[in-house]
C-alpha cells in the first residue's frame, strides 16, 4: 500500500514532488492506515532526447553505475527523507534500453543498478518491460540508439521474455536489503504463473489504466484468469488506483463517477491487488480521503489469509465476487457493470459458498445491516448502475 507518482506527475515528477507526496501521506493521516510506500516512476534518469540543461553527455558513470538527472540531485538523500518520515521508497527501471518515456533502462546494466538501488536504500523497483521486446533477438553488444522506446512485440517466447527479469531478480536478491520486486510487462506470458519463480513479489496482469469507466470495467472483469496463483508474497496487479486528482501531468479530478469509485476500490480489495494511490496527495478531497482511509475495506485487500476473490455467480450484468477470510468469513461483492440500477432479493447463497446464520457487515457503512438464514431468507439488494454493494458475511450460532 502506498503511492505512486505516475498518475499524477507523469515525466514532472522531481524530488521536491516526491518529498511534499511523503509528507502529505503523514499530514492527511494515510500513513496511520497502512499507505507507507513513496514510488518514483518514469523520469528520475536522464532521457536519451536530452533537454535537462545538466546533461553532459553521459547517462551513467565510468563504472555504468547509473546517473540521475537535474531533478533528482541527491537519491540517497531522499531516500533517507523517506524513510526519516516512516515510509519507504519505491522506484522505476526498464530491462531495455529505455523507459517507456526514452529514459536510461537497466539493459546491460544491471547489476550496477540493483547495486545502486541498494546504496541508496531503495525498497522497491517497478521494473518495466517497454523497449525490451526491440532487443529480444538482439547481441548485448547491440546499439541501443535504435531501439524504440516502447516496443512490446517479442513477448511471445517465454523463454526470452523471462530472462530479463529473472537477470535483475538475480542480482535484487543478491543485495544486502530487501527490494520488493514489481514486475510490469502486462500479463504477457501468463506471468502469474511464473513471477515467483524470478523472485518478485507482484507482477502487472493487464495493460495501464487510465481513470474511465471503460479501464477500470475492462481491467475488472479480467482478473479471475490470475486468481488461484495468488498467495502471501504472490501478487496479481491490475495497476493503481484512478480516483482523486489525476492526469499524468495535466491534473483533472478523476473522471470516474462516486459509484464507480466505490465499485474500483472494491473490487481491488477483493483482488488481494497492491493498492497504490495515483493522485495528487497535496490536492486530497474529503471524498478520496475517505475512501482511502476505511479500514473495514482495507482489512478485507490486506487480509493474511492472501486469497484472491472471483466472480461466482453472473446474473445479467450483475457479477458476484466472493474472497475468503482468515477468520472463516467471506468478502462480497455485488458489482453492477450494468447501465440501471439493480433491485433483486438475493437468495443464492449456496452458490457463494455461504450457509447457516449469518450476520452481514456493510463495509463503506461500517455497520451490520442484517442478519439472515441462508437456506430461508431473501437479501433485498439495490445497487447502482456502475456501482458496489460490499459486504462480509459472518456464521453466527
Amino acid at each position: 500500500m502506498g503511492w505512486n507518482s505516475w498518475n499524477c506527475f507523469g515525466h514532472e515528477v522531481s524530488a521536491e514532488k516526491v518529498k511534499r507526496a511523503a509528507d502529505a501521506l503523514v499530514k492527511s493521516g494515510l500513513v496511520d492506515h497502512g499507505w507507507s510506500y513513496i514510488n518514483i516512476d518514469d523520469s528520475w534518469q536522464f532521457n536519451r532526447d536530452q533537454k535537462d540543461s545538466a546533461f553532459a553527455g553521459n547517462m551513467r558513470d565510468k563504472d555504468g553505475f547509473i546517473i540521475t538527472n537535474s531533478k533528482f540531485p541527491d537519491m540517497k538523500g531522499l531516500a533517507d527523507y523517506v524513510h526519516d518520515s516512516g515510509l519507504k521508497i519505491g522506484i522505476y527501471s526498464s530491462p531495455g534500453p529505455w523507459t517507456c518515456g526514452g529514459c536510461a533502462g537497466s539493459y546491460g546494466y544491471e547489476r550496477q543498478d540493483a547495486e545502486k538501488y541498494a546504496e541508496w536504500g531503495i525498497d522497491y523497483l517497478k521494473y518495466d518491460w517497454c523497449s525490451y521486446g526491440g532487443v529480444i533477438n538482439r547481441p548485448t553488444t547491440s546499439d541501443p540508439k535504435t531501439v524504440p522506446s516502447l516496443s512490446f512485440q517479442g513477448g511471445g517466447d517465454l523463454q526470452k521474455g523471462v530472462y530479463p527479469f529473472q537477470l535483475m531478480g538475480d542480482y535484487l536478491k543478491k543485495q544486502s536489503r530487501d527490494i520488493v520486486y514489481n514486475l510490469c510487462q502486462y500479463g504477457m506470458g501468463d506471468v502469474w504463473k511464473w513471477g515467483n519463480q524470478v523472485h518478485a513479489q507482484s507482477w502487472r496482469t493487464t495493460n495501464d489504466i487510465t481513470d474511465s469507466w471503460a479501464s477500470v470495467r475492462d481491467i475488472a472483469l479480467a482478473q479471475d484468469k490470475a486468481a488461484s496463483y495468488a498467495k502471501p508474497g504472490n501478487w496479481n496487479d491490475p495497476d493503481m488506483l484512478v480516483v482523486g486528482i489525476v492526469g499524468w501531468g495535466n491534473s483533472h479530478p478523476t473522471r470516474l463517477k462516486p459509484d464507480e469509485q466505490y465499485l474500483h476500490i472494491s473490487l481491488w480489495s477483493i483482488f488481494s491487488a497492491p493498492m497504490l494511490i495515483g493522485c495528487d496527495l497535496e490536492k486530497l478531497d474529503s471524498f478520496t480521503l475517505n475512501l482511502l482511509t476505511n479500514d473495514e475495506v482495507i482489512a478485507i485487500n490486506q487480509d493474511a489469509l492472501g486469497r484472491q476473490g472471483t466472480c461466482q455467480q453472473t446474473i445479467g450484468d450483475l457479477r458476484i465476487y466472493t474472497k475468503d477470510l482468515e477468520d472463516g468469513s467471506k468478502a462480497v461483492a455485488f458489482a453492477n457493470f450494468g447501465l440501471e440500477r439493480l433491485n433483486l432479493s438475493y437468495s443464492d447463497f449456496n452458490k457463494l459458498g455461504i450457509y447457516g446464520k449469518q450476520i452481514i457487515r456493510d463495509l463503506w457503512r461500517q455497520k451490520d445491516i442484517a442478519q439472515i438464514q441462508t437456506n430461508a431468507d431473501e437479501l433485498q439488494l439495490e445497487i447502482p448502475a456502475h456501482g458496489v454493494l460490499f459486504y462480509k458475511l459472518s456464521r453466527t450460532q
